[in-house]
């Protein structure tokens, strides 16, 4: 039964004590936390590169070193500082020297066009740039600098991370991959822009000064950058590591998903300097080099979106793997497929939990228990500090009816404090009641009676088919237990009697037709769910970090 709460109050987590936000996760600079982290850690490795360490120490003086380069620069507190980079160490030093600076990053994707990494430049207010020597991002990085206001880029080479062995065969295979970096007064070398003196002292205020901007993935629309303080992050980060019932021990984490993700950048970054942890960094996903990483660190944890896992099973050297060191996997990002969850459990040994969170959160929400109950198909419990309530779908002031689907919403330290630049829009995303703010997340969910939410669909996203509702994923996870469907995707189409009709596309992992695949759905759906017709593809589009995308999809056929 979807309910906010027997007792007529919104849920709050039920895995970890209820607690107040202040007293739970204290305010917290992103600078702060870090230079904790390193005084306790030392020489511990922050960062496993390819094979090569890098220390809590050595990053978080490099970090220094960069906030004190800004600073020589010129640039001032609250100015933006855009990084460009796949998963690369000098990630780390970039992103938290720039805060230690007192500036705000912005997190750019290594896969941005010419016209969004501009248009995202120029919106943000970016003043300086930094990206790597590669032939995928350099070239595009100069000609944003030519034509924005962008005043400076900085560039480090990607041969200075690399062990000695690996810094020689990039020299001798790999110069197709790199770009000479030009000389020119505006783009600087990053070890010449390192300080050798300590930074200036910057105060700032961790529930109010902006630590990140994060563009939303643009799935519904153009993409708009959440404002992001430096509680928010730091805050949601703890909540993580709190969930974890295991913190303290061994702690060694698969970087695959890109930074300059949410998900990636609390539940990888931030979550692993809280931790005390070390992360496996991969520049990207590829599953074989995933699979080789896992097993040479003995990696303790692996979180990812469901694509990522379906092709780590996909990969031959999934069987020869050593999976025997891994205590969780953490599935975000999209819905886990619950055949997927099975197979990966299988044939790994080790537990794949769904979890749920937006930019607007700063990453997670909720997420089903480590260890003990989790309920299948649901999103789990909220994380400590959190509250979610089901608003009204035609009523954000009032609650759902009782036993009924509505647009959860979501209130804690995690959550965003606008949009930049857009006040209408950031107005439109929360609901103000009488116990504050709370963020519509445009999600149709139910709550059961133990808390653990499900959701059923994107408001956006469900099809009117004949005066019914009908939820697209619902649609994909019944053809998602056949056994020949991959991934699948379910959209509406237009219909001149019903007004619009399901369709599915699908790829597959064996042998089938679309008549056949129709007539097994049909025999598993409702009428009004029923498909007009199931169209077998090779592939089906993805956002940035392999989430299945329908709205790329209904681009794709000029829906």
């Amino acid at each position: 039964m979807a309910v906010n709460n027997p007792a007529g109050e919104p849920w709050l987590p039920h895995f970890a004590h209820p607690c107040a936000w202040d007293t739970a996760f204290p305010p917290l600079t992103l600078p702060d936390m870090f230079a904790a982290a390193a005084r306790q850690n030392g020489d511990k490795p922050l960062v496993d590169f390819l094979g090569r360490r890098f220390s809590y120490r050595q990053l978080h003086a490099e970090a220094r070193r960069f906030a004190a380069g800004l600073q020589a620069l010129g640039l001032a507190k609250s100015e933006r500082i855009g990084l460009y980079l796949p998963n690369v160490p000098i990630y780390v030093s970039a992103y938290y020297g720039a805060m230690l600076a007192g500036m705000t990053v912005v997190n750019f994707s290594p896969l941005y066009t010419l016209e969004e990494l501009s248009a995202q430049v120029k919106d943000s207010g970016t003043r300086l740039l930094v990206t790597i020597d590669s032939a995928a991002l350099l070239p595009t990085a100069i000609k944003v600098l030519d034509a924005t206001a962008l005043e400076h880029l900085v560039v480090a080479p990607l041969g200075t991370m690399l062990s000695p062995l690996k810094r020689i065969a990039l020299a001798l295979i790999g110069r197709k991959s790199l770009t000479p970096i030009p000389l020119r007064s505006d783009v600087t070398r990053w070890a010449a822009l390192l300080g050798n003196d300590a930074p200036e002292p910057v105060a700032l205020d961790p529930l109010t000064d902006l630590a990140l901007l994060q563009y939303t993935g643009g799935t519904t629309g153009t993409p708009k950058g959440a404002m992001l303080t430096h509680q928010n992050l730091s805050a949601n980060a703890r909540q993580v590591a709190a969930i974890d019932p295991r913190a303290g021990e061994r702690d060694v984490i698969v970087g695959a998903l890109p930074l300059f993700h949410v998900f990636a950048n609390v539940c990888v970054l931030n979550r692993t300097v809280a931790n005390g942890g070390c992360i496996a960094m991969l520049p990207r996903f590829e599953a074989k080099q995933a699979l080789a990483t896992l097993q040479r660190v003995r990696a303790t944890a692996m979180p990812g979106v469901p694509t990522m896992f379906q092709a780590l099973l996909d990969h031959p050297r999934m069987a020869q793997t050593d999976f025997s060191s891994l205590r969780i996997c953490i599935s975000g990002g999209a819905p886990l497929p619950l055949p997927l969850k099975a197979k990966w459990e299988a044939a790994s040994g080790s537990r794949l939990v769904e979890g749920y969170g937006l930019t607007e959160t700063s990453g997670v929400v909720s997420t089903n228990p480590y260890e003990g109950e989790e309920r299948v198909g649901t999103i789990g419990q909220p994380l400590p500090g959190t509250r979610i309530r089901l608003l009204g779908r035609d009523d954000p002031l009032r609650d759902a009816a009782p036993g009924e689907p509505g647009e959860l919403a979501i209130q804690g330290p995690q959550v965003m404090q606008g949009y930049w630049q857009r006040p209408e829009a950031a107005a439109a995303a929360f609901a103000m009641r009488e116990d504050g703010r709370w963020l519509r997340t445009g999600d149709v969910a139910t709550i059961d009676e133990d808390g653990y939410a499900r959701i059923v669909d994107r408001i956006k996203d469900m099809i009117a088919v004949g005066g019914f509702k009908v939820f697209p994923s619902q649609v994909e996870a019944v053809l998602l237990q056949h056994p020949a469907v991959k991934e699948a995707l379910v959209i509406g189409v237009p219909d001149p009697y019903r007004g619009e009709s399901p369709r599915a596309f699908v790829t597959l992992s064996d042998e089938a037709n679309g008549a056949e695949l129709k007539a097994w759905l049909d025999a598993r759906v409702g009428k009004h769910e029923r498909v007009d017709q199931v169209v077998v593809r090779e592939s089906l589009p993805k956002t940035m970090i392999g989430k299945l995308d329908r709205k790329a999809l209904r681009d794709e056929l000029g829906l």
